[in-house]
């Protein structure tokens, strides 16, 4: 550890409390960092996992809808080296999934360092090493050093809020989509949903079940699918015929599937893109609506289609098209992002939007000890994948250098330095 002593920048390294880490520092203790330390836990390795929120999975704890159930049948979300309970029903609630992720972090011993938000990660060529930095929430900086970084803060760290003309003008409730809970409070009230993804449309049909009126913004071309076809998983059915035939083949026998169970959605203001779901999917990243109840909400009515928006002003909304609506509340589900390009001091690994640039599969290691885990843009299942792959590849290397004892003299200035 004598090059630990190296580094540059001397004051600012004694100037705060530093910690070396026998191993990897995950940052983010969402899914993807929970499946990456339990797979790191079975190989052996030592690791540090950071966490900015009080609790782990705080999207799923903190920023999600009551209502919210996984999309997807519960085989294709769990983790690694543990399955779902057998009694969970096949699209687990938002409880049951985090009852499950609480008990998936106590079975693999994974205890995160809460409150720790990371304000820098560099790689200091020096030393070898990474640099990062942390402030908690009683603003105590601590500073961690370690040889391999895993970035794990996912494709979904910030809500996006887009600027729309007028919109500081409106005067009434507005709020994310992570801030909305239920349509409770809206009952009898006119809201306009921004936004015709999974979440704008869950919503949507939220506010509808709680007496609300809600409108909802579409203003591109979007795939809606069935959840299920037959009794049978959408999603399911298109990995079974993936096994056999060409992606552009699937996409289009989903696509009769689909007009076959729901009808012409664009006949209700739901034009479909030209390229086909799952390669949509694939290159953009752009994931289909599963319909769970909202279009019939649309056919009959009571959730109302609407372009895109032109102006707010003082209780009312001007569209595109020069319909002007009078509105209660404003619901943004206009998604998330990266936060990796704020923090990471890196540009050869991640793009400026906060993704690795080498597409899928080969988004999950950098240069010099760096990971990433949950951009795959393919839900768990992907991350639960790099996960696997991280956790090999770091334990490949600790294995090997482990069994390499040094014998080296400690700088004197050891006492400033906590282990893990």
């Amino acid at each position: 550890m004598d090059h630990l002593f190296q580094l540059g920048d001397h004051e600012d390294f004694f100037s705060r409390r530093c910690i070396w880490v026998n191993g990897p520092v995950i940052v983010g203790a969402g899914p993807s960092g929970l499946a990456t330390a339990a797979c790191l836990r079975e190989q052996g390795v030592p690791f540090v996992v950071l966490e900015r929120a009080d609790c782990i999975a705080s999207l799923w704890q903190k920023r999600t809808y009551d209502r919210l159930k996984l999309h997807l049948p519960k085989q294709f979300c769990q983790l690694p080296k543990l399955p779902f309970p057998e009694d969970f029903p096949e699209y687990p609630t938002k409880r049951q999934f985090i009852d499950y992720l609480e008990s998936y972090a106590k079975h693999f011993e994974i205890n995160p360092k809460f409150n720790e938000c990371v304000q820098s990660a560099r790689y200091d060529e020096t030393s070898g090493l990474w640099r990062v930095k942390t402030v908690s929430s009683t603003r105590t900086e601590v500073e961690y050093i370690c040889r391999w970084l895993v970035v794990a803060t996912g494709e979904n760290a910030e809500c996006v809020t887009p600027d729309i003309q007028g919109l500081a003008d409106f005067g009434g409730q507005v709020m994310h989509a992570c801030q909305y809970k239920s349509g409770e409070k809206f009952k009898g009230k006119k809201v306009l949903v921004v936004g015709c993804g999974n979440s704008g449309m869950e919503v949507s049909l939220d506010l509808c079940n709680h007496n609300a009126s809600p409108a909802m913004v579409v203003r591109s071309a979007v795939h809606v699918l069935p959840r299920e076809i037959c009794g049978k998983s959408t999603f399911e059915l298109a990995v079974l015929m993936m096994k056999w035939l060409p992606l552009w083949l699937v996409d289009k026998l989903m696509l009769i599937m689909a007009w076959f169970v729901l009808g012409n959605t664009e006949s209700y203001g739901l034009k479909r893109p030209s390229m086909g779901p799952l390669q949509l999917k694939n290159s953009m990243g752009k994931t289909p609506v599963l319909d769970i109840g909202a279009l019939e909400k649309i056919r009959s009515g009571d959730i109302q289609v609407v372009p895109g928006i032109k102006r707010f002003s003082c209780g009312q909304v001007e569209l595109v098209n020069g319909q002007k609506l009078d509105i209660d509340s404003v619901v943004l589900a206009t998604g998330y992002r990266s936060n990796v390009p704020s923090w990471l001091q890196e540009s050869e690994f991640f793009s400026k939007n906060g993704f690795p640039k080498a597409p899928f599969p080969h988004g999950w290691r950098g240069k010099a000890g760096l990971y990433a885990v949950g951009f795959t843009k393919r839900g768990l299942s992907g991350a639960s994948s790099d996960a696997m792959r991280i956790a090999e590849d770091i334990g490949n290397m600790w294995k090997k250098e482990t069994k390499q004892k040094k014998t080296t003299t400690r700088a004197c200035h050891r006492r400033c330095i906590s282990q893990l």
